[in-house]
């Protein structure tokens, strides 16, 4: 059985459990140990899917389908494991499962209770399926002390007590904030957060202490005799410029070291972490820099495109510079000349997204783009809005575009109706529920020998993850590459174009799907490489 380690988040913030979880899954495989992480999320929603960008910032998807946080991408990232539909859990889930049990009768009419039947369900989701692991790590979502986390925390108290201190390890996340005014440090939110956590009859093996500033060791030492826990347990997890350096500096702190002692294992070999000094290298130190506008409509919260924002940053080290996102708001084109905002950019993105807003100004974005000869690449919404563009100022297709928006006289882009999910046919229509009912999960794509995209891929064949209701109307397809914009990538059953392309443009590549969800520091997705490098190239003209 996997030795389960629990990542809890502090009174005063919870930002970094995520990275933090990834780190040291990272460590434990330089290590030669086998790791899995897990999200235990403490809000409602059943489906992540249908939460709003604003507040949770992206939804990441799995090669199984599933939407879940965006801390996944994180475990991914770092660890190269692909995560699937049991590595992430809300407690709408849970709930929702426990209320399908006693609907059935399932509990034979006993009262249902949050301990132990929610505890329970927690603490089954958590011990499934890891047989052949060394080690599971499970973050639990949210700050201790939430109301709606108790659940969670007391799931995790009692798998503690049933499996003993040799089979789990806690590792507690605070913060100790720099009060500028003082010139100070301070602890206090630390071991007020500890006692909260112990409170609830969680004792912390390692605490992991987030500062802006180095913590000294008297603070430590302090730290250490107001929380129960040895000095060199208290880890500092000072910021850092870039997050690729986590492990590196983790490592140097102790982390991996402690949380392999808390279950009595040796921590004398050595860890190779030269693919991740090579990383930190390439980014502290590029060769060239480029601009790359990313034109979409959620640019209030960076998170909403988190994936999106590594994978570019992945681009850069593929090249060795350093990528200036600016982020515009799409909307910002309906008011001005797009060249206002694009004319000093070396390569221009537009996103995935959802509804009417901002869409006249993304599809202003890709026609300066294509007229200019800028690189640009379209991403699910965005390929859709190549397509209008197209549609419109090269086909003359008048009043072209998408049934998402509106009822337009061309529908270049419709709903997605009907496709095939291994051996089924899924099928959908308009009353059909939004949550849940969109194409998601790895999918598998044939190229067209030759073309731009199989020569990035150096394949024909492929598999990326989607998330979306609508696609390109093959009934038009024909047109559309009458006027230089071709399908260069289709689903296997040649029914749904995955990828199109402007073969006589320097770069011009929209998909139907979301290739930032593959994309890793220590490799990078093809598609973004090659447009970084055709950014690159881009900048040396202006």
């Amino acid at each position: 059985m996997a030795r389960l380690i629990f990542v809890t988040g502090g009174v005063v913030s919870s930002l970094g459990k995520g990275l933090a979880s990834a780190a040291l899954g990272a460590l434990l495989q330089a290590r030669g140990y086998t790791v899995r992480l897990r999200k235990l999320d403490p809000y409602l929603n059943v489906d992540p899917g249908t939460m709003s960008p604003y507040q949770h910032g992206e939804v990441y998807v799995t090669d199984d389908g599933a939407e879940t946080d965006l801390d996944l991408g994180h475990y991914e990232r770092f660890t190269g494991v692909a995560s699937s539909k049991s590595d992430n859990v809300t407690a709408g889930q849970i709930y929702q499962e426990i209320i399908n049990k006693e609907r059935q009768g399932l509990y034979l009419g006993r009262t249902v209770q949050v301990i132990p039947h929610v505890t329970d369900a927690i603490k089954e989701f958590i011990m499934r399926g890891h047989e052949g692991l060394d080690f599971l790590l499970c973050e639990i979502g949210g700050t201790v002390g939430d109301i709606e986390g108790l659940p969670f925390f007391e799931a995790i108290r009692q798998l503690g007590n049933e499996l003993g201190p040799d089979q789990t390890c806690f590792v507690h996340l605070t913060l100790v904030p720099y009060i500028t005014s003082a010139g100070e440090l301070k602890t206090k939110p630390t071991q007020h957060s500890v006692k909260e956590l112990r409170g609830i009859g969680i004792q912390p093996d390692v605490l992991l202490c987030r500062s802006d500033k180095p913590i000294p060791t008297d603070d430590r030492r302090k730290i250490a005799q107001f929380c129960n826990v040895r000095p060199e347990r208290v880890i500092p997890a000072v910021n850092l410029d870039t997050i690729y350096a986590a492990p590196i500096r983790y490592h140097e702190e102790g982390f991996d070291t402690q949380v392999l002692k808390v279950f009595g294992l040796d921590s004398v070999q050595q860890l190779d972490l030269s693919r991740w000094k090579n990383v930190v290298e390439r980014v502290t130190k590029p060769e060239g820099e480029v601009r790359i506008a990313v034109v979409g409509k959620y640019m209030a919260v960076k998170d909403s495109y988190k994936s999106l924002m590594e994978a570019l940053a992945h681009g850069g080290l593929a090249n060795n510079v350093k990528v200036n996102v600016e982020w515009i708001e799409s909307e910002v084109f309906e008011k001005d000349d797009a060249a206002v905002y694009l004319e000093d950019m070396n390569g221009i993105l537009v996103p995935g997204g959802f509804g009417e807003r901002g869409t006249e100004g993304k599809i202003a974005a890709v026609k300066f783009a294509r007229e200019r000869k800028v690189p640009f690449f379209g991403i699910c919404y965005g390929l859709h809005m190549a397509v209008i563009e197209v549609a419109r100022d090269l086909a003359k297709l008048e009043g072209a575009g998408s049934t998402e928006i509106s009822k337009p006289k061309h529908p270049v882009i419709a709903l997605l109706t009907e496709w095939t999910k291994g051996n089924a046919l899924e099928t959908r229509s308009e009353k059909s529920d939004l949550g849940g009912t969109m194409r998601l999960g790895a999918y598998p794509a044939v190229l067209k020998p030759g073309s731009h995209v199989a020569r990035i891929y150096g394949s024909n064949e492929i598999s990326e993850r989607h998330r979306h209701r609508y696609e390109v109307n093959t009934g038009y397809t024909k047109q559309l590459a009458e006027q230089g914009l071709v399908v260069s990538g289709w689903s296997p059953d040649g029914r749904l174009p995955e990828i199109m392309e402007i073969p006589d443009h320097p770069w011009f590549i929209g998909v139907q799907f979301h290739p930032e969800l593959k994309s890793k520091p220590l490799a990078p997705h093809p598609l973004f490489a090659s447009f970084i490098e055709a950014a690159v190239h881009q900048s040396r003209l202006v």
